[in-house]
């Protein structure tokens, strides 16, 4: 089906005649750039958009004069007519490495738990698949060789085989964007390498730590990556591995390491006799703020995270997946999602906005499927949050008065 077809139109019988004739060969997909047929053509891309993998104290990701480039295809049937795929021409075409998969079965593919009860809702079918397994931790030391970038059917993003050059051992992790095969990628979860310390004269230099492992997809703990890092595949414990910003296209940013200096450069200038006794609760803060890293996600969010944790380096790989269009219901079935029925067109016994004739969910507050409010009010806020001094009566005769009754 993706193979190109030859136009024959206007060529006559015998088909001896075919190949001393010259044939235009019709394609069957195209390679369309989304950002110039939005912006306008007076709008001009600076030249100098172009970020350095290797520079740890990168902007926000940015878009050179390409754009964002999808490929669309011939309408030849209706399923592809809307169909867009982003271009990852650099992807593996073949299998991957067998021993490092593991088929999945069973109830997980249908929503189920363990007893059989539906606990996710509209899983189901879709094609067989071989899970992935990925080193989240990366606690192996010493360069590693990516030999390839691969397709995960189980998330958004792309993986990495890498090989360790010591000794040769093969495993999957998350490519960051712009990685590619030959690359050299390395883990500092294990400690500082030995090289590396004597370069510095044996103490620890930020600097030059910084200049020699903060690079696009190298493991480092948080303390040791730069204030303003694009990081990702961000872990939320000590030894454990990331569970943040793992889907496409997403990152977070380092904003600031331990205590605010200025109060303690503050502190530290004021005499002795003006000093005051720090409360508990300041030297558990300030104790607090020692160990954790502030981090801001993609969504805005600001936590503070453990300087221990594990953090990768650079931006998810496939960032362009948000314009991907399914272009027909079946390849959503493919990607083991099933349909999402609207409650209002169920029947009463199914959901509570269900039943009634025409489009009416029978005078009801909005619920879910098991009758827990979902719109924004004061049935929806936890009780620790309602005021309940704040919460008056009306009089009783204050809508009478409203109304002009004496």
């Amino acid at each position: 089906m993706l193979q190109p077809r030859i136009a024959l139109r206007g060529i006559r019988l015998p088909f001896r005649c075919l190949s001393s004739l010259p044939l235009p060969i019709r394609g069957y997909s195209t390679i369309v750039n989304e950002i110039e047929k939005i912006k306008p053509k007076s709008i001009e891309t600076p030249t100098n958009s172009f970020i350095d993998p290797n520079v740890s104290f990168a902007p926000p990701p940015g878009r050179d004069a390409s754009g964002i480039q999808l490929r669309t295809y011939t309408p030849r049937t209706p399923g592809v007519r809307h169909l867009r795929r982003p271009v990852n021409d650099h992807l593996w075409k073949g299998r991957p490495v067998h021993k490092l998969t593991f088929p999945k079965r069973g109830h997980a593919k249908g929503g189920r738990n363990n007893s059989g009860r539906v606990t996710v809702r509209h899983h189901g079918g879709g094609a067989k698949r071989r899970i992935r397994t990925i080193d989240f931790l990366r606690m192996a030391p010493g360069p590693h060789t990516v030999e390839r970038i691969e397709y995960d059917p189980g998330r958004t993003a792309h993986i990495a085989l890498t090989s360790s050059k010591e000794t040769g051992k093969l495993s999957y992790i998350l490519a960051a964007d712009g990685m590619r095969a030959g690359d050299v990628v390395q883990s500092y979860m294990s400690g500082i390498p030995e090289d590396l310390w004597k370069s510095m004269g044996s103490t620890v230099d930020p600097g030059v730590l910084a200049a020699r492992t903060a690079w696009r997809g190298n493991c480092l703990p948080l303390h040791m990556v730069p204030v303003g890092t694009l990081i990702f595949n961000l872990g939320l414990r000590p030894g454990k591995g990331g569970q943040l910003c793992r889907s496409a296209g997403t990152y977070a940013t380092v904003v600031a390491k331990g205590s605010d200096s200025r109060q303690q450069t503050i502190q530290n200038e004021e005499p002795e006799a003006e000093k005051k006794p720090l409360s508990q609760r300041d030297q558990q803060k300030q104790e607090r703020l020692a160990q954790h890293i502030t981090v801001r996600l993609s969504s805005g969010e600001t936590r503070l995270i453990h300087k221990d944790c594990c953090a990768t380096v650079g931006i998810t790989s496939n960032p362009n997946y948000q314009y991907t269009q399914l272009g027909k219901a079946g390849r959503s079935r493919w990607l083991n999602i099933r349909p999402t029925v609207r409650g209002l067109a169920m029947n009463a016994m199914d959901h509570p906005h269900g039943g009634g004739r025409g489009k009416s969910k029978g005078n009801v507050d909005p619920k879910s499927p098991w009758g827990i409010p979902t719109k924004s009010g004061y049935k929806t806020r936890p009780k620790w949050k309602i005021n309940k001094a704040v919460v008056h009566a009306r009089p009783r005769n204050q809508g009478k008065r409203r109304r002009g009754y004496n």
